[in-house]
């Protein structure tokens, strides 16, 4: 995996909208819980690949402060050779003084090659640490990301349960209102009124018959009165 590649996508996962995929999922849960399982593997791959590209800057970093020391070392050699060419060369033995003032020439060939390398190593180490920065930025907003993933999901989530709760809630409401005039409670009140009226029938037929039988009775002792004044009639003739 290149690093432009590694950028890229950290860079597209992290400027990821979620609420527009949402907006478009059939089932946003799941989506959501693909995205966070998604998420959260391109974050671990990401972090491996940034901690390589870290890895190696810091071997570059090291390899430039081994060049600077070595450039600064042969500078201290050269220089302790030169000094004891002009020592010798004072003291009249030029033959030494040559060999030594040759050492010099070569710790200086040394120290400049180890100055260009430094100074050639200087972009690509700049480059590489800008590289980085972005790379970790990057992680950054995905795991940043990754937080508002399940925040998203636990709010769907509870969202969805408390809906479940209040449409249960209503249905069973609605089965057992008892102001509706079809319900079971309304049909078995007015059987009860049947019941109570078909009662007060009976009574009130029952009131009746004993009227009539007193009225009867009355009736039997007018008939009986009058028999008897009539046999009283026959007997004063």
């Amino acid at each position: 995996m290149t690093k432009q590649t590694i950028f890229s996508r950290v860079a597209t996962l992290a400027k990821a909208n979620i609420n527009a995929l949402l907006d478009s999922a059939e089932d946003p849960q799941k989506m959501l819980d693909q995205l966070i399982r998604d998420y959260t593997n391109n974050i671990r791959e990401a972090e491996d690949a940034v901690a390589a590209t870290i890895g190696n800057l810091r071997m570059l970093e090291q390899d430039h402060k081994e060049d600077v020391d070595a450039a600064a070392e042969w500078g201290t050699k050269a220089l302790a050779a030169s000094k004891k060419a002009d020592e010798l060369r004072s003291a009249g033995t030029t033959a030494e003084a040559d060999k030594f003032d040759n050492l010099a020439k070569v710790a200086l060939g040394r120290q400049l090659r180890a100055e260009k390398e430094a100074k050639e190593a200087g972009p690509t180490i700049a480059a590489q640490t800008e590289v980085v920065d972005k790379l970790k930025s990057g992680l950054t907003q995905m795991q940043e990301k990754l937080k508002e993933l399940r925040a998203k999901r636990d709010q769907l989530v509870a969202r969805a349960k408390t809906a479940q709760a209040q449409n249960q809630m209503l249905d069973a409401a609605k089965n057992i209102d008892v102001l509706d005039p079809t319900s079971e409670l309304h049909r078995f009140e007015e059987k009860v009124r049947r019941e109570e009226a078909r009662a007060l029938g009976k009574q009130e037929l029952a009131e009746s018959s004993l009227d009539a039988q007193f009225e009867q009775l009355d009736s039997l002792g007018d008939d009986a009165e009058i028999e008897a004044r009539l046999a009283a009639l026959k007997n004063a003739a």
